[in-house]
């Protein structure tokens, strides 16, 4: 484990910047946190893991001043602090960036990095210079966007990177990052984990909450672990391995995570696209996909995978010289005229695009089968609690009631529940964009479980994925994306991170000679 905060050499000084006692929170009768007591070290690396639900964004929200503590104390080097909001929180040098993108979507990259607290000149806000320092800050967070581009015009790994450098406009003691790398590429992440490492070197207490346990194996100096809403542990980051934080985190040991792989014995054809092209977005690409197999769709964020298959969906503006889902020539695509035909697809925005999270659980889960469960005018509302129950059980969807709203789920349900949505039409042929964003290793687990006997039914599922790891373990073959195109196909053992890796960044598949005999980087054990 490197020392993130030697500079030549030497330790900086271990000053406690933060700083908690028996802190809690409970809504009402319900407890979703309690006696958590946290020592926050300056020029430190704090990560905080746990299962969805474990309490790791309320502890955030409350550090932050997002929400108020119902018990304990929160310090400031040494003195109690209450924080009203999130404005005097940030005052005292606290600043919290979102896992969700909060981000005023019609105002510019600048505007947004300068909301409520605009540069003046005279009685003029100052444009040209917030223009000029947010042009500073997204070099510094490698970002590729203009200053005066429109928020809600750029994708989401780059809001994301957006909202980190509006969280960096200023000094501040400590620094909260919940999910930051949840939408970023391989480089992009790369980037970040840097930015960390600065803040951390300045002197910064930096909060890191990740399920991506490797990362927080190459960054973290201490991990605490929160489980069902309570503070298990803080170990020294050196002497934890990923498998034992996984174990802490779910409070078992861990059987293999990916599931056996299959028999490469596959059924007929279920899905075949021959040139499809798609506006801004991918270039004559032809694919198939058969029954009981795991087609993976990688390649770096901006290589067009979500935008194919938005474009196979008639998501976006695409033509193809066919489209055959089940045997069935397709000739005009939307997604209504796809899902009567066997084919549905889960969206990489369960939040955005995917769940209507203002909305009660039931509703959500029967908006794409209203056909089938309430085939009259009139919506058969016992019906759609049914359809629920018997969801909450299959899927493991975990809730205190069945009136929530879909918002008030943990990501691991969310995903869970847009997972079963998709699945009441009874479809053959499956897509799952990014199906274990922002979710802990024992819902990835369960992910996992659901598509492998998906496929083991007779289906078919296709799979984009940012993690290369998953792509690896999940997928029979690989599709690998650069720069709107289909670059290389890989089958069986030829599905190697360092493969794939290789074709989303050069552009064609590695030869025989190229990748030697170096078969370290596919981990077996965690099969």
């Amino acid at each position: 484990m490197s020392a993130l905060c030697d500079i030549d050499g030497a330790s900086a000084p271990q000053a406690v910047a933060m700083q908690t006692a028996g802190l809690g929170k409970a809504y009402g009768p319900i407890t979703v946190l309690s006696d958590v007591a946290l020592d926050i070290v300056a020029g430190e690396v704090h990560a905080i893991i746990g299962e969805n639900g474990a309490g790791k964004s309320t502890l955030m929200k409350l550090l932050s001043g997002h929400v108020q503590p119902t018990t304990g104390r929160i310090f400031i080097d040494g003195k109690p602090v209450e924080f009203a909001d999130a404005v005097q929180a940030e005052a005292a040098g606290i600043v919290l960036v979102h896992q969700e993108i909060l981000l005023a979507p019609d105002l510019t990259v600048a505007q947004n990095l300068y909301l409520g607290r605009e540069l003046t000149r005279g009685w003029m806000v100052d444009d040209r210079a917030m223009n000029r320092r947010t042009a500073e800050l997204l070099v510094q967070v490698g970002s590729v966007v203009h200053p005066e581009d429109r928020v809600g015009d750029l994708p989401l790994a780059q809001r994301q990177l957006v909202q980190i450098a509006r969280a960096l406009l200023n000094e501040h003691k400590v620094v909260i990052l919940d999910e930051p790398t949840a939408v970023l590429a391989n480089d992009e992440v790369e980037a970040l984990l840097e930015i960390v490492r600065n803040l951390c070197n300045h002197g910064v207490a930096v909060l890191y909450i990740s399920h991506r346990l490797e990362e927080v194996e190459a960054l973290a100096d201490r991990i605490t672990v929160l489980r069902d809403g309570r503070m298990i542990g803080t170990w020294p980051a050196a002497g934890l391995t990923q498998r034992q934080m996984a174990e802490l985190m779910v409070g078992r040991e861990l059987d293999m995570l990916y599931p056996p792989k299959r028999e490469a014995d596959h059924g007929q054809t279920l899905l075949e696209v021959v040139d499809l092209e798609v506006e801004n977005g991918s270039w004559s690409a032809s694919f198939s996909v058969r029954a009981g197999e795991v087609l993976g769709i990688g390649g770096m964020i901006g290589a067009g995978r979500t935008e194919l298959i938005e474009g196979l969906m008639g998501l976006r503006a695409s033509s193809a010289a066919s489209v055959t889902v089940n045997g069935q020539k397709i000739t005009e695509r939307s997604v209504r005229t796809l899902m009567g035909a066997g084919l549905v697809y889960l969206t990489e925005d369960r939040k955005g695009k995917g769940l209507l999270l203002e909305e009660e659980l039931a509703p959500n889960l029967a908006l794409q089968a209203m056909d089938t469960i309430s085939p009259g005018v009139v919506l058969n509302r016992r019906g759609e609690i049914a359809a629920l129950k018997q969801a909450v059980s299959d899927y493991d969807i975990r809730v205190r009631s069945l009136t929530l709203e879909a918002g008030q789920l943990s990501g691991g349900n969310q995903q869970k529940l847009l997972l079963a949505k998709v699945m009441m039409t009874d479809p053959s042929i499956v897509i799952i964009d990014e199906p274990t964003r922002g979710i802990d290793i024992g819902n990835k687990s369960q992910i996992y479980d659901f598509i492998d006997k998906m496929v083991r039914a007779g289906k078919a599922c296709i799979v984009i994925s940012s993690e290369m790891q998953e792509l690896v373990g999940l997928a029979d073959r690989v599709l690998v994306m650069r720069n709107g195109r289909i670059v290389a196909e890989l089958n069986g053992d030829d599905i190697k991170e360092k493969t794939v890796i290789y074709a989303a960044t050069s552009g064609r598949k590695m030869t025989t000679g190229e990748e030697g005999h170096d078969h370290s980087d596919r981990n077996d054990g965690d099969r």
